[in-house]
């Protein structure tokens, strides 16, 4: 075999230089390590950070007449039960959709005799828990049922013509059925 050649200084210079730097970091290794740390520091703190944070609630629609129904929506309180309260509607109790759901919901049907104006609807999470208000408000007049307003924006010949052309249509059904029973 034949033998190696000698090292020569340069070469035995130059890895012992490679050694001295891998062992100490540069400046800018040190600067990519210090915003790995501070990303892992922050990254390690957002789940206590968002279990912490103040639930949020919502009523829809903001605005209904009284008898109108609305949803209640309860979110941000990692319980599993909550209750809505107003003078608009009583008290009402707040489920989950399904085990894993983080949100609570529930409706409730605002009374008939209910003032108008504008309701707090206090939502709690749990017996004791947070609590967060938001506002509801309950405006002058009926609460919409039957046809849904369906009918009244149209006038009373418009009525008539509709009207007229269904019965045009059943009275030319008949004729035709009544032709081909014949034939």
């Amino acid at each position: 075999m034949p033998a190696k050649p000698p090292a020569t200084p340069l070469a035995e210079q130059s890895a012992s230089r490679v050694a001295v730097r891998s062992a100490r970091p540069s400046a800018g290794s040190r600067r990519v390590l210090a915003a790995a740390a501070a990303t892992l520091a922050v990254a390690a703190a957002t789940p206590a950070t968002l279990a912490y944070a103040a639930p949020t609630a919502s009523v829809s629609p903001t605005a209904v007449a009284p008898g109108g129904r609305v949803a209640l929506n309860l979110a941000g309180c990692g319980t599993k039960v909550g209750r809505a309260t107003s003078s608009a509607f009583g008290e009402v109790r707040l489920t989950p959709g399904n085990l894993e759901a983080a949100n609570l919901f529930g409706s409730a049907t605002v009374y008939r005799n209910a003032g108008t104006g504008t309701h707090r609807v206090t939502f709690e999470c749990a017996p004791g828990g947070e609590r967060v208000t938001v506002s509801l408000s309950v405006t002058p007049g009926a609460a919409r049922g039957g046809t849904g307003g369906s009918i009244d924006s149209m006038s009373p010949g418009q009525i008539a013509v509709g009207g007229a052309l269904v019965a045009g249509a059943l009275g030319a059904g008949v004729w035709i059925l009544r032709r081909r029973a014949a034939a």
